[in-house]
């Protein structure tokens, strides 16, 4: 199964665990267990968070697929500025 890592606001979602295994082929799936596991955390997830799989930031994840030994993060959505 995928390891998805909860940081800052999922982790306190999620009653303090840092760490839930997920059975899901893309990212997609992913989400939809989570948010069964975890209701409300696709609601933080879209306010602002960008993914990582595997090390690999991912601008547009939804079909992204997941191997069964991935690691998924979520980070603070980066964002370009002017200088």
């Amino acid at each position: 199964m995928a390891k998805v890592l909860l940081t800052g606001n999922l982790r306190a979602l999620a009653g303090d665990v840092a760490e839930i295994e997920i059975d899901a082929a893309n990212v997609r799936e992913l989400l939809r267990a989570l948010e069964a596991r975890l209701p409300g955390i696709t609601q933080q997830v879209e306010a602002g968070l960008s993914m990582a799989i595997d090390g690999d930031i991912l601008q547009d994840p939804l079909l992204e697929a997941i191997e069964r030994d991935s690691e998924i993060h979520f980070l603070p959505a980066l964002q370009g500025g002017a200088c």
